[in-house]
C-alpha cells in the first residue's frame, strides 16, 4: 500500500512528518539509492529500500489476522520439536510468519486468533484488560447449583483463586451437562481445572467466542481473515485505542 513518505518516516520513528519534509528539501532520504526531491511522493514501503543519510529506516511489518477453528489434537504453538501437528498445519497461502494469540489445550477446540501483530497479542493477553474469552464444556453427569455457584464466585488452585466467572447451564442429555463459562483470566488449562475442583469431569471443551469474535460461519479446521472494523475493535479491546 502506498503511503506518502513523510507519514513513513514518521511512523519509522527517525522524525515528525514536518522533520521528514526538512529531510526530503535536504536530499538527505534516498529511495531504493535515489535521492528524493519530491514533497508529495507516495510509496510502497514494504516494496522500496528508503535511507535517511544512508540508514535504512526499518519498516513495519504487514499484519496479518486470522480466525481459526481449532480441531482436536493440534497444538496451538508455531512448531513442535516432537513433530506433532500444530495449528499453523491448518493455515495454508500465508506467506508471513504468524502465531497464535494465547493456546487452546490439546484437545480443546474452537476459536484461536493468529497474527504477527506483536502489541495486539500483549494487550489481548494482558490481564489488566480483561478480555473475556467465552467457552462451552461437556462434563460428565449433573452438576448441582452449589457447584455452578463455587465456580461464579471463584476456585481456589494451585496458582490462586480464580476470579469470578459468568456460569450458564445450557442443556442435560444422555449423561451430560453443557455449561457455558466466561472467563477473562488465561491461566494454563484454568477452565478445565475448575470443573475439576467442584468434581466434575470434562469430556469436551469448546471456545465459542474471545474477544467478542464467534465462530460463525467458519467451520472446524477451517479459518477466515478478520475485518478491518473487527481489528479495530480488538486493537481497543487491547488499550491501543482511545
Amino acid at each position: 500500500m502506498e503511503e506518502r513518505l513523510q507519514k513513513i518516516i514518521s511512523k519509522s520513528g527517525i522524525a515528525s512528518r514536518r522533520a521528514a519534509e526538512a529531510l526530503i528539501k535536504e536530499k538527505r532520504i534516498t529511495i531504493n539509492g535515489t535521492v528524493v526531491t519530491e514533497l508529495g511522493i507516495k510509496v510502497d514501503a514494504m516494496r522500496c529500500t528508503i535511507a535517511v543519510d544512508g540508514r535504512i529506516i526499518a519498516q513495519e511489518e504487514e499484519h496479518v489476522y486470522l480466525l481459526l477453528n481449532k480441531p482436536k489434537a493440534y497444538l496451538s504453538t508455531a512448531k513442535d520439536d516432537r513433530g506433532r501437528r500444530t495449528v499453523l498445519d491448518l493455515v495454508l497461502g500465508i506467506a508471513l510468519r504468524i502465531y497464535p494469540v494465547g493456546r487452546l489445550d490439546y484437545n480443546t477446540t474452537g476459536l484461536l486468533l493468529l497474527t504477527n501483530d506483536g502489541a495486539l497479542t500483549n494487550g489481548l493477553l494482558h490481564p489488566k484488560q480483561e478480555v473475556e474469552k467465552t467457552y462451552v464444556a461437556t462434563v460428565k453427569g449433573r452438576i448441582d447449583e452449589t457447584a455452578l455457584q463455587r465456580l461464579r464466585t471463584g476456585i481456589s488452585l494451585e496458582d490462586g483463586v480464580t476470579a469470578p466467572a459468568k456460569v450458564r447451564m445450557l442443556e442435560r442429555t444422555n449423561g451430560l451437562t453443557k455449561i457455558e463459562v466466561i472467563i477473562h483470566e488465561g491461566r494454563n488449562r484454568q477452565v478445565r481445572r475448575m470443573f475439576a475442583a467442584v468434581g466434575c469431569d470434562v469430556r469436551a471443551l469448546m471456545r465459542t467466542n474471545f474477544a467478542g469474535l464467534s465462530l460463525d460461519g467458519v467451520k472446524c479446521g477451517a479459518y477466515r481473515l478478520l475485518t478491518k472494523g473487527e481489528v479495530d475493535r480488538l486493537r481497543l479491546l487491547a488499550g491501543l485505542l482511545r
